[in-house]
């Protein structure tokens, strides 16, 4: 992460996303500690920023603040792992469930783009992009639920949700399973089997979430 910035817009913005990305990438590893200085000179702009950008990364679940030992990078254990996944196994099945019941086009139409460019990034075995374009192919199935309240909780998890994913494709590689799975998902959501895409998604996450806990067990 030694690139300067060209900052037009919104500085925090700008950085965010760049520290975002730097986390996914295992640019910046877990547990790593951030510290605003470093950051600062790395990307070319001052500690404000970054200080903005690593509150609101901690807001997201990608950030962790110590008393002690200052801002680092947050490390998946299984209690987060399961927390994260109760909320999605609890709301995600059923917002996706309203969407396809509500037959807007363009959300499905949204989540088939995100879907072909995942199946580039995973040929090209970017996974960092694959858990940014997972995000995007859930939210497309969820965000036309009809409940601008269960979105925004679902989009609270996001963050937690790619990180998540790039540390269980670490531990137990299945990013092609799961792409599959979301094919299997759309194909329904296509169809109008809104009952049946809940079903499918419930089963994908809920798969997921063993596997990644089975493999942290063992580590």
């Amino acid at each position: 992460m030694t690139e300067m910035l060209s900052l037009p817009a919104s500085r925090t913005e700008l950085v965010l996303e760049r520290i975002r990305k730097a986390i996914l990438t295992r640019e910046l590893l877990p547990g790593q500690p951030l510290v605003e200085m470093e950051l600062a000179q790395r990307l070319g702009v001052s500690k404000t920023p970054v200080r903005e950008a690593l509150k609101l990364l901690s807001g997201s679940g990608l950030v962790t603040f110590s008393p002690y030992k200052g801002a680092s990078v947050s490390v998946v254990d299984e209690d987060l792992a399961r927390q994260v996944y109760d909320v999605r196994l609890l709301l995600e099945p059923e917002a996706v469930r309203r969407t396809v019941s509500s037959g807007e086009p363009t959300c499905l139409t949204e989540a088939a783009e995100v879907l072909e460019a995942a199946s580039g990034a995973l040929a090209e075995g970017d996974h960092a992009e694959l858990s940014l374009l997972n995000r995007r192919f859930h939210r497309a199935l969820y965000a036309g639920c009809g409940n601008p309240l269960m979105v925004r909780i679902l989009d609270d998890v996001r963050d937690r949700a790619a990180l998540i994913s790039v540390t269980g494709w670490e531990v137990t590689p299945s990013a092609k399973r799961e792409l599959d799975e979301h094919r299997a998902v759309l194909r329904a959501a296509k169809a109008g089997k809104a009952d049946r895409a809940a079903e499918l998604l419930h089963k994908h996450i809920a798969a997921f979430l063993d596997r990644l806990v089975t493999a942290l067990a063992r580590q």
